[in-house]
């Protein structure tokens, strides 16, 4: 287990995000939660501050943090201010928590990569802040999309990777 290393991030509704993910190369794990709020023990109830976001497991020998996040960044609108479709909040809000230096320097080169683009209309409004401390959503929002297949999503895959191809 020595070969797992997590990320922590937020575009929106858990669920849609959630259910994407789950299906990536080298991803082993999912969860929703709650990050970067006011409270602690937050619940769908009480998360004043709080981003509905994801904790994925990953196997760094399959992917690693830049592919991870250059998928984030085809599957929810980083250009909207506290917004994924008809979601508003800062619940909602598209976000990066970084947990060092390391992946806060890849998260800003990828950002930076998004914006040059030009592929979405408007400028990366996604916010990188510390990770501090992931508190998992109640059970009924875990794998909500596999166990209500036709349930609430607003995301879905745009465009292709952001990326160079990997050198070989």
């Amino acid at each position: 287990m020595n070969n797992i290393k997590k990320v922590y991030i937020a575009g929106g509704c858990f669920w849609g995000m959630e259910d994407l993910f789950r299906v990536r190369p080298g991803i082993k794990d999912t969860e929703v939660g709650y990050l970067g709020g006011e409270n602690d023990e937050p619940t769908y109830k009480n998360h004043p501050g709080h981003a509905e976001g994801i904790e994925l497991t990953y196997d760094p020998r399959a992917t690693n943090f830049r592919e991870i996040l250059d998928y984030f960044f085809r599957i929810h609108n980083p250009t909207t201010m506290d917004q994924q479709g008809n979601d508003l909040g800062s619940s909602y809000r598209s976000a990066i928590f970084f947990q060092n230096e390391e992946e806060k320097a890849i998260a800003e080169e990828v950002i930076k990569i998004v914006d040059d683009s030009n592929r979405w209309e408007g400028k990366i409004v996604t916010t990188l802040e510390p990770y501090t401390h992931f508190w998992a959503a109640e059970p009924e929002h875990q794998d909500y999309l596999l166990r209500i297949p036709n349930g609430y999503t607003c995301h879905f895959e745009r465009f292709g990777t952001f990326l160079k191809e990997k050198a070989s």
